[in-house]
């Protein structure tokens, strides 16, 4: 009659015949297991390794290097299109460190209301044909100031009197925000 040999580990209630004995000294202590090696390893280093440029400690990186420089595909659309319908005075202004709600803002400027709602509509068909879908579109009713809101980029058409009692560029220009 063969009984069960018992598992000494209690998570393995059934184990049996399969657990390999440990191994004893002649001393009667257990037997050394060979090394595991370890990341910390005493062999020098190879040439690739030594080739590898270390990361300075303490570095935060700044607000420019953490997002990429690249240029949105909408703020390609929207300059081809105000140059399309000769919007005048067009400015672009990196606002990544300075607003949450878009990467970029584009202020142009046209002759009359008519002409403004013209370059509004458009930067909005050059948008869509691009798969640049507007999320919204304020102002075309009233015809003084146009703001086109696309992915990335945010769109102000404006009468020259308008955009120059608003004075946005001043706003959201950030070399200037860093100074005041």
């Amino acid at each position: 009659m063969n009984k069960p040999v018992k598992s000494r580990n209690p998570a393995s209630p059934n184990a049996s015949h399969n657990a390999a004995p440990k191994r004893k000294t002649a001393a009667g202590s257990k037997a050394k297991q060979p090394r595991r090696a370890t990341a910390k390893s005493n062999a020098k280093p190879t040439a690739a390794q030594k080739a590898k440029p270390k990361a300075k400690a303490n570095t935060k990186p700044t607000t420019a290097s953490r997002r990429p420089r690249t240029v949105p595909p909408a703020l390609k659309v929207v300059e081809t299109a105000l140059a399309d319908m000769k919007a005048v005075d067009i400015r672009v202004l990196d606002v990544r460190g300075v607003s949450d709600v878009a990467d970029y803002m584009v202020i142009a400027s046209g002759t009359s209301d008519r002409h403004l709602r013209s370059i509004a509509d458009r930067v909005i068909q050059m948008a869509k044909a691009a798969g640049h879908r507007p999320l919204g579109v304020e102002g075309e009713q009233q015809g003084e100031w146009v703001l086109v809101d696309l992915p990335d980029v945010m769109v102000h058409v404006m009468l020259p009197r308008t955009r120059e009692f608003y004075q946005l560029e001043h706003l959201w220009d950030a070399s200037r925000a860093g100074r005041a």
